[in-house]
């Protein structure tokens, strides 16, 4: 089983580049973040001519998750208050960022975590009190299965090795101390990163500011990735970022990271 997360910044606007790179890369599983629009506005028939069944959880212009999957998905469920059915979770879900289902098995959590803009502001705290309630909402979805893969655009960089230059980056925002901890809490329930479990080497990132030549000169940041359970983790036998995307005209500022899964007993 393939599953590739990516962070489309606008479906509309880059519809092309990802029927281009699925006709190459026919994965199984494509988790999307940032698709910018309601779900009527969808451009799903393409996709659907693919063989690609697609679940949508949109907004207009901002946020917004989506996965198109080979196979029909079960279990369903949009934002934290498919699970969790609190007024918090419903305030949370104002912005579509959440979105689970099951997959052979498999509980497939596609995430477009908050920004935080900076620091020293309200959409920074609002981040961490998001990701605090992602550890409740994983907190609840371990009860139900073991074999668990969170993926999408973390919008952290959990380790200096992630990031072109960490110089400083106790004071930038997806890489804060604050931020990190959060993550790291999260993790501690039982997920390991499945791209380093094949590379330890820096240099590699999946994102690039649109500014000041990033992408040519390397200066990025990895901040998509997938966090598998133990299960999942030792089945795994590749994970890549796919650079090519970005060099695309008009690119999102995100590339492709692909997971490889071989088979699954009792899956």
């Amino acid at each position: 089983m393939k599953i590739a997360t990516w962070n489309v910044n606008s479906i509309r606007t880059r519809k092309d580049h990802l029927l281009q790179w699925l006709q190459t890369h026919p994965v199984d599983i494509l988790c999307l973040q940032e698709t910018k629009v309601i779900d009527k506005d969808f451009p799903r028939l393409f996709f659907e001519d693919m063989g690609y069944h697609l679940y949508i959880y949109g907004q207009k212009a901002y946020n917004g998750v989506a996965i198109l999957s080979k196979t029909p998905l079960e279990s369903v469920h949009f934002g934290f208050s498919g699970i969790l059915n609190t007024e918090q979770a419903q305030n949370f879900d104002e912005q579509k960022r959440v979105l689970t289902a099951i997959v052979n098995g498999i509980a497939i959590v596609n995430l477009y975590v908050p920004n935080g803009s900076s620091i020293d502001s309200d959409k920074y705290q609002y981040k961490l009190k998001w990701l605090n309630y992602l550890k409740d909402y994983l907190k609840i979805l371990l009860t139900q299965t073991e074999k668990i893969c969170i993926c999408g655009d973390f919008n952290i960089a959990l380790e200096d090795i992630d990031i072109h230059n960490p110089k400083n980056r106790e004071t930038h925002i997806m890489a804060s101390d604050a931020e990190r901890q959060a993550l790291q809490s999260i993790l501690e329930l039982g997920f390991q990163d499945a791209f380093r479990k094949f590379t330890t080497e820096g240099g590699q990132f999946s994102w690039w500011d649109y500014r000041q030549a990033s992408f040519r000169r390397n200066s990025g940041w990895r901040i998509d990735t997938h966090y598998l359970t133990l299960p999942l983790y030792e089945v795994a036998s590749n994970s890549i970022i796919d650079k090519i995307p970005r060099t695309w005209e008009q690119p999102s500022d995100h590339t492709p990271v692909i997971l490889t899964l071989d088979s699954i007993t009792g899956a």
